[in-house]
């Protein structure tokens, strides 16, 4: 029995014993693989949990990447790509990637704001920020601050520029509507 196999049958016992029934792949409910990028979540972005310091799943897991891609909707092509840029950095074990607890959720992190924009760049500035023991934290926080005041202001922006013009196109209508009744209306040649 290999390693891979072994750690994708005890990640779904977890699963079952977590859900308390069978957990079905995607390819087993019949269902394409999703795509690079797509995370569970509103508007492809990844639920709260991911924002979290520490995860509640057991620490000591590792699991291989097929497993990391399926859980986390993620390519394989993708997992290493991050991983040439520098955002992961996974064991290997027998030459075969493994992912513990910190690298998926250093993933989540990804996920999360490339789900939002951000680039890659950013996002490794971000991760790096963190330092090896957590040193960096509060410099962290405070760009996540920083950069997410600025981003909110830039959305409040448009979304009143786009207020404005959907009130312009609104009375521009209602006009026009009302001009094409007169020009309607019995009695009037048009």
């Amino acid at each position: 029995m290999s390693r891979l196999s072994y750690h994708r049958r005890l990640h779904r016992a977890r699963k079952v014993k977590a859900v308390g029934r069978p957990v079905k792949s995607k390819a087993e409910q019949g269902q394409a693989p999703s795509e690079a990028g797509d995370v569970p979540g509103v508007s492809g972005v990844p639920p709260t949990w991911a924002l979290d310091d520490h995860d509640e799943r057991d620490t000591d897991a590792l699991m291989g990447i097929a497993e990391v891609c399926e859980l986390y909707h993620v390519s394989p092509r993708a997992l290493r790509f991050y991983e040439t840029k520098g955002l992961l950095a996974p064991r290997r074990i027998n030459g075969t990637r493994v992912y513990n607890q910190v690298d998926r959720a250093r993933l989540m992190r990804i996920l999360r704001a490339k789900s939002l924009g951000t680039p890659l760049a950013e996002i490794k500035h971000y991760l790096d920020m963190y330092g090896q023991h957590g040193e960096g934290r509060i410099q962290q926080l405070t760009w996540v601050v920083e950069k997410t005041d600025a981003a909110i202001a830039e959305l409040e922006a448009k979304r009143a520029q786009i207020e404005a013009s959907l009130n312009e196109l609104r009375f521009i209508n209602e006009r026009t509507r009302q001009t094409l009744l007169a020009k309607k209306a019995p009695g009037k040649v048009a």
